[in-house]
């Protein structure tokens, strides 16, 4: 490579900090260029390594992300660029560090803020090793139809129209990267195109001046007449008049210092850049303009007569044979991104995934259609969200209560059940609460936490069939059905479950109707007849309660047999038992219980004393 060229088509880059989307809008630019490699050797993120996924194109690929710019430096000996994001608090040490490493010839910092001591350090350690800085406060720059740092030009649209896809016959140079993008369309419009581009940053102290870029263009044979845009303040835009003089620059050279309305301002002001402000005469932008015509270069009148500048001395170098245009080529179109496809409406595509229940799109998350500060102003309570979430409705009060009843008294039933039991065991073996929880769930069912779903099903089935309780029964006997919801081992009717008691006389007072608590009572009766404890318990109660209540809230027979069959109601007895098994798992942490081994003489050891021996007939092989 030509000391004067800093990138070509064959340049690879390394990208500091996760800037996914500089990467692929770089990207896009190669594969609309044609290039034949991506320019991103890989990201420096310190935070983690790994992969990045990005797209080539149509395809996705996978960049590798490397936690230290030595890691990537040795993984990547052919990339010679680094483009920095760091923060202004980094960006000097980071920096300094890819100076020192011997295959990385350029750097660009992007970071505003960097301390002008630390800009003035980089810029001398960057000459000393005979390597190029572009910043710091800088977008970056382009090299056309080769290599594009990070953001610079912007999205693929801004540079189809810029013509940036290939190398026209124009070096331009500007401390401003904003005004960048309006300078590549100004010379566009008015010239074959941009052979290459710089913002080399509005600080003070850059790390490469106008200066050095525009003696970069004046070697580069490529180059055939060259535009700069400069800023008040400063006294650098000297330097290129005594080189124009001098004749180091030889070739044309357009040239406008912005800033000129700084003579009728207040000393001292500062226009955005922390280098453009005018501390005497001599920085103003009216004084730089003239002594840059004085000197020999092109300088318009004003920025409005910038590009009739551009145009009058490229079509005179035309005119004298000094410039053959560029041809014209077609640009690879870049693939549009789903999401911006999605939000211009242009695609349509079937979801994968429906979900009724609530929306995260917007600025606020809504459950149902209503939005959470709603539901905590409007206090629903568990109750309330439970309606939302489970069966899509605004419930009324006596209801939300009603499902919190449910919930506190379902919570717990101690540490011999079958789920606070495996909860316990597998929390004493070391494991996290996730897994004992779900030691603790995997027992409920048919057994244990299914009578809710059951109760409700076969009360439902028998008040709906026109059965008589005594016939209901007989019913379920003569089929060797047990009925789910009924018999408890401890309570009885003369000792009656307060649970129970204080349930029913809930839904006595708030129901408006509650025929299947009726029926299930009278069942009650039946039952206890034949012996006391066989009581409606408080997991048959509370399905029987729930099925009475989705009546009073209007659900059809059909919309209830649909929430019974997809197990809605196993669903309360889920959500309040996972109260207790957490309380179980952190009661034993907080205990420091050591791994449980169940003692012997609570188990019946019935073994033979010799395995009983298979004897082979009928097929000839017997020994």
């Amino acid at each position: 490579m030509e000391s004067y060229t800093l990138f070509d088509v064959d340049t690879k880059a390394f990208v500091y900090g996760s800037q996914r989307v500089a990467v692929q809008r770089m990207l896009d630019f190669d594969y609309m260029c044609r290039r034949k490699e991506p320019s991103v050797a890989g990201m420096i993120t310190p935070e983690r390594g790994g992969f990045e996924k990005v797209f080539w194109g149509t395809r996705e690929i996978m960049l590798p992300r490397y936690q230290s710019i030595k890691e990537a430096a040795a993984s990547h000996p052919e990339a010679d660029v680094m483009i920095n994001f760091a923060s202004e608090r980094s960006a000097y040490d980071t920096t300094r560090e890819a100076l020192d490493i011997d295959t990385i010839r350029t750097v660009t910092v992007i970071a505003e803020g960097v301390p002008e001591r630390h800009a003035r350090i980089l810029a001398a350690l960057a000459k000393k090793n005979n390597k190029w800085i572009i910043g710091p406060a800088t977008v970056g720059g382009i090299k056309a139809g080769a290599f594009k740092i990070g953001n610079a030009a912007g999205t693929p649209e801004n540079i189809a129209e810029c013509k940036l896809y290939r190398p026209g016959s124009v070096g331009f140079v500007s401390k401003s990267g904003g005004m960048s993008n309006e300078c590549y369309n100004i010379i566009a419009r008015n010239t074959d195109g941009v052979y290459e581009g710089v913002a080399i940053g509005g600080d003070l102290f850059p790390g490469s001046t106008l200066m050095d870029h525009l003696l970069r263009y004046e070697a580069n044979p490529d180059i055939k007449m060259m535009v700069c845009l400069g800023e008040v303040g400063g006294i650098d835009e000297y330097t290129i008049a005594e080189a124009v003089k001098s004749k180091k620059l030889s070739k044309p050279v357009v040239i406008w210092i912005t800033g000129t309305s700084a003579t009728v301002m207040p000393k001292g002001v500062q226009f955005g850049h922390a280098g453009a402000r005018a501390d005497s005469a001599l920085e103003t932008a009216e004084a730089k303009n003239r002594a840059l015509k004085e000197a020999g270069l092109i300088v318009p009148d004003s920025f409005d007569d910038f590009d009739i500048k551009i145009r009058e001395t490229f079509d005179q170098l035309k005119k004298e044979n000094k410039i053959t245009p560029a041809a014209e080529i077609e640009p690879r179109k870049v693939p549009m991104d789903f999401k911006q496809a999605v939000s211009e409406g242009l695609v349509r595509r079937s979801t994968n995934f429906v979900s009724t229940i609530c929306d995260d799109r917007g600025e606020e998350h809504s459950y149902a259609g209503v939005p959470i500060t709603k539901v905590i102003e409007e206090k629903y309570g568990i109750g309330g969200v439970i309606g939302l979430l489970w069966f899509k409705k605004k419930m009324p009060v006596y209801v939300t209560e009603f499902i919190e009843i449910v919930l506190q008294v379902i919570a717990d039933h101690g540490p011999a059940v079958a789920g606070a039991h495996n909860t316990i065991v597998t929390a004493r073996a070391g494991k996290n609460l996730i897994e004992s929880l779900i030691a603790g769930l995997a027992t409920i069912g048919p057994r244990f936490g299914g009578a809710l779903n059951g109760a409700a099903e076969h009360f439902t089935f028998g008040l709906r069939s026109g059965m008589s309780p005594r016939e209901f029964v007989d019913h379920m006997r003569k089929n060797n059905v047990t009925i789910q919801g009924i018999g408890h081992r401890t309570h009885s009717i003369e000792n009656p479950d307060a649970r129970v008691e204080l349930m029913i006389g809930y839904a006595k007072k708030h129901f408006r109707e509650h025929p299947l608590l009726d029926y299930a009572l009278k069942v009650q009766d039946v039952t206890t007849r034949k012996r006391g404890n066989l009581i409606l318990n408080i997991d048959g109660l509370i399905g029987i309660l729930f099925v009475d209540m989705m009546r009073n809230l209007g659900f059809t027979e059909k919309q209830i047999d649909e929430e019974i069959k997809i197990g809605v109601f196993n669903g309360f007895f889920i959500l309040g038992r996972t109260m207790g098994f957490m309380g179980h798992f952190f009661d034993q942490q907080r205990l420091m219980q050591p791994l449980y081994r169940h003692p012997f003489d609570d188990i019946l050891y019935e073994v033979p004393e010799k395995p009983e021996e298979v004897r082979l007939t009928g097929r000839g092989d017997e020994k």
